[in-house]
């Protein structure tokens, strides 16, 4: 059987799988003529997150109008994961105890390209955005599509050409956005949320800062009209709420197909696009998921609320996100992730079957982390670390490795263990010497950048954009050289722009020489040195 809306029809056809509920056409009515959320970015978490949540309103009768999903990168998505299976999807939950749950998401009821070359579609976004009815325009588009320079600090050519052109004639994604934004503004100013849904810290200033240099500079360019300046910048009108996000999402896994092949469902298999995104009808991810979104919504929001979404003030949203970042889950990946690829692990969960990680995740999260976490109120920093270490990392369908995490962790450091650092050495009543879990990690990031595994074997370094500043620095280094390891790696136990802090002047730095220099001490020193000191 193939997913579309025709098969779904046979309910028989579909035992085992929650279906929709509601009048699907009635559903792509409403959501057509009164749109009120619309959804940047129609990737894996989107699908497994978002999309679910309003399935589950729709399937309750808690709302009766749809999302509408519309995809600025990767055009392939929409046609491979969205139009070709009539915008359904099949969402895998991954039980940690072992067991699956199989929806037919039908909550999308519009995918759309955020082409300005594609003249339909983005004259339908247009329409969009020119709704009273919008209330929301959420994201998903990485941390580095908010970014509006490159790696060196220069106006990407795309924006530049945008920011002199106006929003008749735009060709990036932030500037695409800029456009449909400013037919908000021409149809009455009217009022609309713009939320980062996005992983990263302070999200909705990311998005804030892009498009009010866009329409700032549009303005000043006299390519768009005096007001539409100081309506992007007026939060009666327009808004960026910050949100913390948290739900693992790896790519779709081969033994999901298999799983839905032998149900007689086809078409199953993943594609590559040409921009080597990883996509099939289905996604799989684990149960655990947080949404906690700034209450800031000058013309309502849907009513996620009640599908478990948590609004509350931009302080609460900093705690959870600092929570979540700086000590109870990023950092035990990073670990993990870290180590993995030193003792040739290829699945986080089963590296949590192994004692010696185990206790130094352990170390890292509760003895080491928990002690400067501010609780947010909203959701208990022990709970959530019990969760993250008890069920979380270990679930064994979740096909998530170390070499994927391990990705930019030089971009990752500072937060994920420079802020912990930070409120030790500030912290009259704790003691930055008393670190041990979190130097040993810093070491073993060093001891990875040789890209030589515990038992002297060569292994592939994750995309990394520091990796040719800093493997150099190690790079002559053989396991059992006896080197003058200050000399080595006082170039880089001192560099603030990655580890957030100079490591010596905290008092850490001869801490972190020393453990790297048990880590290089020949093959097995790795597995030796985390049994020693954990």
């Amino acid at each position: 059987m193939k997913l579309n809306r025709e098969s779904i029809k046979n309910k028989e056809a579909w035992k085992g799988y929650k279906l929709p509920k509601y009048d699907l056409e009635m559903i792509s009515a409403n959501t057509k003529e009164r749109p009120n959320w619309i959804h940047f970015g129609a990737g894996n978490i989107f699908r497994a997150f978002q999309a679910n949540v309003l399935n589950n309103l729709l399937n309750e009768g808690k709302t009766d109008v749809g999302l509408i999903v519309a995809e600025g990168y990767d055009y392939e998505i929409i046609d491979a994961a969205y139009q070709k299976q009539d915008n359904l999807g099949i969402y895998v939950k991954l039980n940690g105890e072992g067991s699956i749950d199989k929806t037919v998401i039908g909550s999308v009821l519009e995918s759309l390209k955020l082409d300005s070359a594609n003249k339909k579609d983005f004259d339908r976004l247009k329409e969009i955005f020119r709704k009273p009815s919008l209330q929301m325009a959420s994201f998903t588009i990485t941390e580095k599509g908010y970014s509006l320079v490159n790696g060196k600090g220069e106006i990407v050519p795309e924006i530049a050409e945008d920011l002199k052109e106006g929003p008749q004639k735009v060709s990036s994604y932030l500037g695409k956005v800029a456009a449909l934004l400013y037919e908000r503004y021409k149809a009455g100013e009217l009022p609309i949320a713009m939320v980062s849904m996005d992983n990263c810290s302070h999200n909705g200033d990311k998005l804030k800062s892009a498009m009010i240099t866009i329409a700032s500079r549009w303005v000043q360019n006299g390519v768009a009209d005096a007001g539409f300046e100081a309506y992007v910048d007026n939060p009666d009108k327009v808004t960026f709420p910050w949100s913390m996000i948290d739900k693992i999402t790896p790519r779709p896994d081969d033994k999901v197909k298999e799983i839905l092949i032998n149900d007689g469902l086809e078409d199953m298999d993943p594609v590559i696009t040409s921009k080597s995104t990883y996509v099939a009808p289905f996604v799989n991810a684990e149960e655990a998921e947080y949404l906690v979104i700034e209450d800031a919504f000058p013309n309502g929001h849907p009513p996620i609320d009640l599908g478990g979404v948590i609004f509350t003030q931009r302080e609460i949203v900093d705690k959870v996100e600092k929570m979540k970042v700086c000590t109870c889950l990023n950092p035990l990946h990073t670990t993990l992730a870290v180590f993995g690829c030193l003792l040739s692990y290829t699945k986080i969960s089963d590296e949590m079957k192994d004692p010696d990680l185990k206790r130094l995740v352990e170390r890292v999260g509760y003895v080491e982390g928990l002690p400067v976490v501010v609780d947010p109120g909203i959701i208990n920093p022990k709970e959530f670390i019990d969760t993250v270490v008890n069920v979380r990392i270990p679930n064994p369908f979740m096909p998530d490795t170390p070499q994927r995490i391990a990705c930019d962790t030089s971009q990752k450091l500072a937060i994920r263990f420079g802020e912990t650092i930070k409120a030790y050495v500030k912290s009259p009543d704790l003691d930055v010497k008393s670190l041990k879990g979190i130097p040993l990690v810093l070491a073993g990031w060093c001891r990875y950048l040789m890209g030589i595994d515990d038992q002297g074997n060569k292994f592939e370094l994750s995309p990394d954009p520091m990796l040719d500043k800093v493997c150099p620095i190690v790079a002559d280094i053989k396991l059992g050289d006896k080197v003058d390891i200050h000399k080595v790696l006082q170039p880089l136990l001192s560099d603030e722009s990655i580890f957030g802090v100079n490591l010596y002047e905290c008092g850490l730095g001869e801490l972190v020489e020393s453990y790297f220099s048990e880590l290089i001490s020949g093959t097995g020193a790795v597995r030796a040195t985390i049994k020693k000191y954990v």
